[in-house]
């Protein structure tokens, strides 16, 4: 058992969702900018792939990669009608209801099947909250949202302190399901005593997404967000403070995300996109946020023995729904030649993946968001048919393939295909029969779809002409879920006429309902693997670059060394210490690059992948067709982090060096940023280069 006295230390970790590495400037956000100074600044940093909340918020909470904790992307297949998904096999499970609906289908009740840093502390004696945004929070210690009694069931009030956008909720009223977790009374008194409301406020018209004629919403969530970061400094906290125990709390900030994904800067536009003033506003909110936390701690003594890690979950991308790069070339996707309520002609509808599979293929096509028959009975379901021709669309862009498109006994119809669950910058397709020959089939016929940069299938299917295994990027492991058969990437690429590989100006397809212009993430592209990471505290060196490659999935290991726990673990897909950043630490670490190619597909693409390693710590930094991904590098040699390069470039590449003393020559339009050691760089128009020691 870990010390549990006024000496031990505590730990916050600060979530600022969908803040891109770019973003962090003095101007929009002076608190984050200072950190990186003043702290630990983790120049190298990576989101997960598939870059989406959750699959990130369960490598946090667990320092596993999503391999092990089966969470994929936001939405994923379950196997099973979701209760409080409508019936959905393909539920979205940014909710408490669906993740308990989820946990009960498991050993456990625990679908990630991995113990979290905050589940542990809490074992530990330690004092626990997770606070913020609805489905990240959850998953951060996600038993504690379990209900007892099945589906009408109630929540038992948990040891850990979850607020989140439900708290204070109705119950769901069609599963009768709790929505809210409640909350301690000592916490509810202290929020009252405060002045503070017990049921969280909505995001108002942070909330308004628009449609394609009417732009979204031009406000940051500030209202509910300054209320979440009331009730840490008001009510939280100071119970921790008084109750002598050392704690973990979580703060996961809504914005940017929620408003870079809202914002009305851009209808129908790719510029400025996520790069406007409504889009900054919500990086700013998220950096109030963080400077009225560190205020606190400093006002009451608590920065002397408290570390704080600041990270986000992913970067962002500006939606493309018709032009597919940087020419004005459109999609010849057969899903955007037809006529959509609500969909601009000639842009790809939600669901285009399901629909271009389903007619490509000859088979019906079923929406698992929309059934015809009461939602009560979701033992025997009849989902709703699509028809593109007749201008229906998958209601979220999840596709049913193939069969009657029934549930019957709680169970798919043994004639289904295909499951596609949409989720933005990528997409997962499932083959629930495990035929091998149509996984071949729809490699190939994805492989030429002119919005697709990179396809990852199941290792069980063996090697298949133009994907790469999903044991390359971590996806394969230990899951309890059902394991992807294909995961697939969009297209990406920059608006920046001057650097192609911006990952600032990064545009992505996006298989969403949002509207081209509007903000997404998901993607292998740079701009969404290259989020913000940063540390400060007694037990992280100050004003440290670290160079090294780092992700979301070290940030609980690192904080568990910190704490003294010996997190178990029931998979083997983990994380590092990040241990060149702790006092007392190495001055680096050394580290590796490399590029992994499939053998082509009968087009002749191949799925490239960049990634580095640290030990046998990987991190994968981009991947996907040729000139198809931003940020991606097509050359095909290794790059030590102590050893001496020569390199030349072509144009529209990136590189990072590494340590050693690397001589670069490269022409137009290159990203270059080089290591600690005395590098020559030979530069040509158009690129730019970051150099380190």
């Amino acid at each position: 058992m870990a010390d549990t006295n006024s000496s031990a230390r505590n730990v916050i970790i600060f979530v600022a969702d969908g803040l891109r590495n770019g973003s962090v400037n003095p101007i929009d956000t002076p608190t984050l900018y200072s950190i990186r100074q003043q702290g630990v600044n983790f120049t190298n940093s990576h989101s997960l792939f598939p870059t989406f909340t959750t699959p990130n918020a369960s490598a946090i909470a667990t320092g596993h990669y999503l391999g092990d904790t089966g969470d994929f992307s936001n939405t994923i297949y379950t196997g099973f009608p979701t209760p409080n998904a409508s019936g959905s096999v393909t539920p979205f499970i940014e909710n408490n209801a669906v993740l308990g609906d989820i946990d009960e289908k498991f050993p456990g009740n625990n679908f990630l099947d991995e113990e979290s840093l905050l589940s542990y502390a809490r074992e530990q004696g330690f004092n626990t909250a997770a606070i913020g945004k609805l489905g990240p929070v959850a998953i951060q210690d996600v038993t504690q949202v379990n209900r007892e009694g099945g589906t009408a069931g109630s929540i038992p009030i948990p040891e850990t302190v979850i607020i989140d956008d439900r708290t204070g909720a109705a119950a769901n009223p069609t599963t009768s399901s709790p929505q809210a977790v409640p909350l301690d009374p000592d916490i509810v008194a202290r929020l009252q005593a405060a002045g503070l409301p017990t049921t969280t406020p909505g995001r108002g018209a942070n909330g308004n997404s628009g449609n394609n004629t009417t732009p979204g919403t031009t406000v940051a969530n500030v209202d509910q967000q300054q209320f979440f970061i009331d009730a840490i400094t008001k009510a939280v906290l100071p119970k921790f403070q008084e109750e002598d125990k050392p704690f973990v709390l979580v703060y996961w900030s809504r914005d940017p995300d929620g408003t870079q994904h809202n914002q009305g800067d851009s209808l129908n536009s790719l510029t400025p996109g996520i790069n406007g003033d409504i889009s900054k506003a919500g990086v700013k909110d998220a950096d109030n946020n963080l400077k009225q936390l560190l205020d606190y701690l400093k006002s009451t003594g608590l920065d002397k023995t408290t570390d704080v890690f600041i990270t986000s979950d992913h970067g962002f991308s500006t939606i493309s729904k018709q032009v597919i790069d940087n020419q004005g070339t459109t999609t010849n996707s057969y899903a955007a030649t037809q006529t959509y309520a609500g969909v601009n002609a000639g842009f790809l509808p939600p669901g285009f993946v399901a629909i271009d599979l389903a007619h490509d293929l000859g088979l019906p096509l079923y929406d698992p968001d929309k059934n015809t028959i009461a939602p009560l009975d979701i033992s025997n379901i009849q989902y709703a048919v699509v028809d593109a021709t007749q201008g229906q669309r998958p209601t979220a862009g999840n596709g049913v393939i193939g069969g009657s498109g029934q549930v019957i006994n709680g169970k798919l119809d043994s004639g289904t295909k295909i499951v596609v669950a949409a989720n933005g910058g990528s997409d997962l397709i499932y083959l629930p029969k495990g035929n091998a020959d149509l996984a071949k089939q729809v490699v190939n016929l994805l492989s030429q779809k002119d919005y697709i940069s990179g396809i990852f299938v199941d290792d069980a299917y063996g090697n298949i002409p133009g994907a790469l295994p999903l044991s390359a990027i971590g996806l394969k492991g230990d899951a309890q879920t059902p394991t992807p058969t294909i995961v697939i990437n969009f297209k990406t690429f920059s608006t920046d006429p001057n650097n192609p590989n911006n990952p600032q100006t990064e545009v992505e397809i996006a298989d969403t309902s949002l509207q081209q212009g509007q903000g997404m993430h998901g993607s292998f592209g740079r701009g969404d693997t290259f989020n913000n990471m940063l540390a400060i505290g007694p037990d992280f060196k100050s004003s440290y670059v670290d160079y090294a490659p780092v992700s979301n999935v070290d940030v609980a290991p690192t904080l568990a060394q910190i704490l003294g726990l010996d997190i178990p673990s029931n998979g083997n897909l983990k994380g590092r210490v990040i241990a060149e950043a702790l006092v007392g630490g190495p001055d680096s670490v050394p580290f590796t690059q490399g590029t992994l190619t499939s053998q082509a597909a009968t087009n002749g693409e191949t799925t490239i992948l960049n990634y580095q390693s640290v030990g046998n710590t990987q991190y994968f930094t981009a991947a996907g067709f040729g000139d198809r991904t931003v940020g991606l590098n097509t050359l095909d040699v290794d790059f030590g982090s102590t050893s001496s390069d020569d390199v030349t470039l072509k144009s529209k590449e990136i590189l990072f060096t590494g340590d050693g003393a690397d001589f670069v020559e490269s022409t137009k339009g290159n990203t270059i940023q080089t290591g600690s050691g005395e590098d020559t760089v030979l530069v040509g128009s158009d690129s730019s280069v970051s150099a380190g020691d």
